[in-house]
This record gives C-alpha cells, sequence and structure tokens, in this order.
C-alpha cells in the first residue's frame, strides 16, 4: 500500500478502537455498560475506543466478549479496515 505525502498508516490500535467503538455503538450501547461486563473502568474502555491505549489481549478478549463477538471476528474485521485505502477512513480528530 502506497502513503500520500503527509499520511502515515493508521495503528492497529487505532483501528481496533474504532471497530469495538462501532460494534458497541451499533448495538445502542453505552461505553459503561460494556466496560462493565468486560470487568475494566469505562474511562480505560474510552481509552481502547480511541485508540489511546494498546491493550493486552486479555483485554481483547473481555471487550469482545462483553459485546458478544468474538476475537477471530474483531482481528478479521480490524484487518479488513486495515487494508482500505486510507481515502475511505474516517478519523475522529482531537481537539
Amino acid at each position: 500500500m502506497r502513503l500520500l505525502a503527509g499520511t502515515r498508516m493508521p495503528l492497529f490500535r487505532e483501528e481496533l478502537g474504532a471497530h469495538l467503538r462501532d460494534l458497541r455503538r451499533e448495538r445502542g450501547e453505552r461505553l459503561s455498560d460494556v466496560a462493565e461486563r468486560a470487568g475494566i473502568s469505562t474511562q480505560y474502555l474510552s481509552e481502547i475506543e480511541r485508540g489511546r491505549k494498546d491493550p493486552s489481549s486479555e483485554m481483547i478478549e473481555a471487550v469482545s466478549g462483553a459485546l458478544d463477538v468474538s476475537v477471530a471476528e474483531v482481528s478479521t474485521a480490524v484487518g479488513e479496515r486495515l487494508s482500505r485505502p486510507a481515502s475511505t477512513r474516517a478519523y475522529a480528530l482531537a481537539a
């Protein structure tokens, strides 16, 4: 994949977080509900979703389980997101 000048490849943790956030929102769930089921703090889940934390495989398993999807499904979806052309990705920019 070739990048345009001034662009960068997204990090795995960024696409992972975006995918987990999309799953949560599709289900109409609040951060606090998913975090509670996963056994983690709401703040930590928020940081995962924003791509600020690089969660362990155990954390990915916990959040995936709380969203009722397998780690394999999440990993496949993240891989697909990473392989998309940069022009089709949407990012939330921090202020």
